[in-house]
């Protein structure tokens, strides 16, 4: 009578049981190489993001420093206008101050009319 041991053997030794091994070798193999080229294509992708990202974000400060360039120009632009209305309507006050005060009450009483309206 064969132990369970000894049947063990033998199925291990015969030409399917060899044949089983080799099948399950080669299916190991294969699947670390598989895993292997899945970390390797995972790597790139990292790499792929992250210098994707590291692009995007350059381009956002380029971006954002020409919008504040803009930005001051227009701001300079829109001073300069402001300071030469101003003197516009100072030269214009001294050359005619009459006119000026019948303005100045005027736009009192409207505004002082309006005022009152609401109460």
């Amino acid at each position: 009578m064969t132990t369970a041991n000894q049947a063990f053997r033998q199925a291990a030794n015969s030409p399917a049981g060899r044949h089983a091994f080799e099948a399950a070798k080669e299916a190991r193999e294969s699947v670390k190489s598989a895993a292997e080229s899945a970390k390797s294509t995972a790597e790139s992708v990292v790499d792929d993001v992250s210098e994707f990202a590291s692009d995007a974000a350059r381009k956002a400060g380029d971006l954002a420093s020409d919008v504040s360039r803009r930005a001051g120009k227009q701001y300079g632009r829109a001073r300069d206008a402001a300071v030469e209305a101003y003197d516009e309507v100072h030269e214009r006050a001294v050359e005619n101050p009459h006119i000026t005060l019948g303005l100045a009450v005027a736009f009192g009483f409207l505004l002082g009319a309006v005022l009152m309206g609401r109460r």
